[in-house]
């Protein structure tokens, strides 16, 4: 299996662990230091030996940080981590409301007089040093550029990883290097730079038609590159980890250098050099800035070509959900099976969160197409499904029982797509407020499948399309309703995305989730997702007046019919899910087995 169910860390670690970080700052005449969960390429997902703020504090999400100060330490979470941050960390580990709160907020309250504020220039953005700076610019407080503190405390620290560097086939990538090299370079000469600095493994992953296993979930190899205005690339990565014909594919265009050698081919550059001040480490913006060549900050040239999918993308998308679709059909017929087996006799047919995990990743890898998952399986049972990011361990994981809901939050990594699916699924009756919150999250996603919208609108445009029947009721969720999704690459992919912060415009070709969610903390958790594709939009029995977009939804499974409060839904969310139900059955009916097959009869028959 790909998942694991062990517990990576304690609550109990952190403590002496804090104090001896906070002996390693006053030896070094620092009042304090900032510990981000971030390495030096800048990308959301980070390696084991880069997992500082989960070694000090306990807490494994995906974003968040810790500063570290003499009697107090503020661990920074958002909406989608308040509850998960509560039970992970020891008291000593207070959790700050963020972005809410801000960072210089927080330290101008918590000291008084001159302080000195460690931090690693590689694990951090200019912009998040400048807005720090900026938020600290009437205090006391100055920042110092430190050695990371924690890596000569965390004595059993993995080892960086050095996986194998494969090509990524043409006819999945759509573009051959070549091409891509040459068309970002003409827009960075286009922009007035000589150069871009890449630091994105996915970006620089995609720009090469390169793939890796450098870090969990996510098919990269960890390395920095110089686009030439002129097309051609440095890539700073081991020669030894590529595998055989890797080096064939770089021919001409790419030239492969050690990791050391960045350093020294920085301070050679002639600028103006593009560096992306929110993604790039403040780190190669101090070494340009030494080596007195000048900077251009600019957006990473890969982010929104990237984004962009072609039409080898596309059918890639496609032909995974159709795959995905029909495994995740074998696992809700097995799961209903077993809820109904269980509702019948709790004590002789128990079912676990382990088993629904283990289960559904078995149904994938029967595709023999399974690379890898695209996440840990999120397998939430009753309480643990209000904890968004919640991740079974032996510890934790929970038995099924009758009245619950189970929220399954999962995905694939397949070769030609990254899938990435939520369903929430009654085991045996639900209660009336869970079902009732059920069909209003539904109303929700339906509103954005339906969608259309003019040319230039932005996710923070359609965002408040999913909260609105929960607004109705005093309701909402903490997190985004959507996020963008990369090609067999990062299954959480910008700039687009839907949600407040959504500012870049939807454009056809772009792939992203619509997962509006409910969380009751101690009780439930509902979230329903589909990944949706920026297409142009069908022309109306009248004339449009405005190029307008709209959605088409890739993903392919029934959505718990069971949950639905038909009487809440109108005639047109009633005719979009009987719509989609009889698309689902006439794509998986014939890819899956026979009693799958009569399954989904019933699991997609009309309201």
């Amino acid at each position: 299996m790909f998942q694991t169910f062990t517990a990576t860390t304690t609550p109990e670690q952190g403590p002496p662990r804090l104090a001896a970080l906070r002996d390693a700052l006053a030896a070094q005449g620092l009042s304090g230091c900032i510990v981000p969960r971030a390495d030096a390429h800048q990308g959301e997902y980070v390696a084991p030996c880069d997992e500082r703020l989960a070694w000090l504090t306990g807490f494994t999400g995906s974003a968040g940080f810790c500063i570290v100060l003499g009697d107090r330490a503020g661990l920074f979470v958002d909406g989608r981590y308040r509850v998960q941050a509560r039970q992970q960390c020891a008291p000593a580990f207070t959790p700050v409301n963020w972005p809410e709160t801000k960072p210089a907020d927080w330290l101008c309250a918590a000291l008084s007089g001159p302080a000195v504020i460690g931090f690693d220039p590689w694990l951090h953005t200019p912009d998040e040093i400048a807005a720090l700076k900026k938020g600290l610019v009437q205090s006391d407080i100055t920042l110092r550029r430190i050695a990371n503190p924690i890596d000569p405390l965390w004595t059993d620290r993995p080892a960086r990883p050095a996986t194998a560097v494969v090509a990524h086939p043409p006819e999945m990538a759509g573009e051959s290097l070549a091409s891509k090299c040459t068309r970002l370079g003409a827009e960075v000469r286009k922009a007035g730079q000589t150069a871009a600095i890449l630091t994105l493994p996915d970006s620089i992953a995609w720009l090469l038609n390169i793939r890796a296993r450098d870090l969990p979930r996510l098919p990269v190899a960890q390395s920095f590159a110089i686009l030439q205005a002129g097309g051609h690339v440095s890539l700073f990565l081991d020669p030894a980890r590529l595998a055989p014909g890797t080096a064939q594919h770089f021919e001409g265009i790419v030239t492969l250098r050690p990791p050391e050698a960045l350093e020294p081919a920085l301070r050679t550059l002639e600028g103006p050099v593009r560096l992306d001040p929110a993604s790039a480490p403040q780190q190669l913006a101090d070494i340009l800035a030494e080596a007195g060549v000048s900077i251009s900050h600019g957006a990473d040239p890969c982010v929104l070509p990237k984004a962009r999918k072609n039409a080898a993308e596309i059918k890639g998308a496609r032909d995974a959900h159709l795959r995905d679709g029909a495994a995740m059909a074998e696992f809700l017929c097995w799961l209903d099976a077993r809820a109904a087996a269980l509702c019948a006799d709790p004590v002789g047919a128990p079912l676990t969160e382990i088993d629904v995990v283990r289960h559904l990743e078995t149904c994938r890898a029967a595709t023999n197409q399974l690379q890898d998952i695209s996440f840990d399986t999120i397998a939430g049972a009753g309480p643990h499904g209000a904890i968004v990011h919640y991740r079974v361990t032996e510890a934790s994981n929970r038995a099924l029982l009758p009245g619950m809901l189970l929220l399954v939050d999962s995905g694939a990594q397949y070769p030609d797509g990254t899938t990435d699916i939520t369903r929430t699924i009654a085991i045996g009756p639900p209660a009336a407020d869970e079902s009732a919150a059920f069909t209003r999250v539904l109303k929700g996603m339906i509103a954005i499948s339906r969608t259309r919208f003019p040319r230039g609108v932005a996710g923070m445009h359609l965002d408040a399309l999913a909260r609105f029947p929960l607004w109705l009721a005093g309701q909402d969720y903490d997190h985004g309703t959507g996020h963008g999704i990369g090609s067999f690459l990062s299954v959480h992919e910008g700039p687009q995305r839907l949600a407040r912060s959504g500012t870049v415009a939807l454009e056809p070709g772009m792939l992203l989730s619509n997962e509006p969610g409910y969380y009751r903390e101690g009780a439930f958790g509902i979230r329903i997702e589909n990944l949706v594709l920026v297409h142009n939009a069908p022309p109306l029995d009248g004339a449009d007046d405005r190029d307008m977009l709209a959605f088409e939804t890739l993903t392919l499974a029934p959505i718990d019919r069971r949950l639905i409060r038909t009487e809440m839904l109108d005639a047109g969310e009633r005719a979009w899910l009987d719509a989609y139900h009889l698309q689902v059955r006439a794509a998986l009916g014939p890819r899956v087995s026979e009693s799958t097959r009569a399954w989904l009869e019933t699991a997609t028959a009309a309201l």
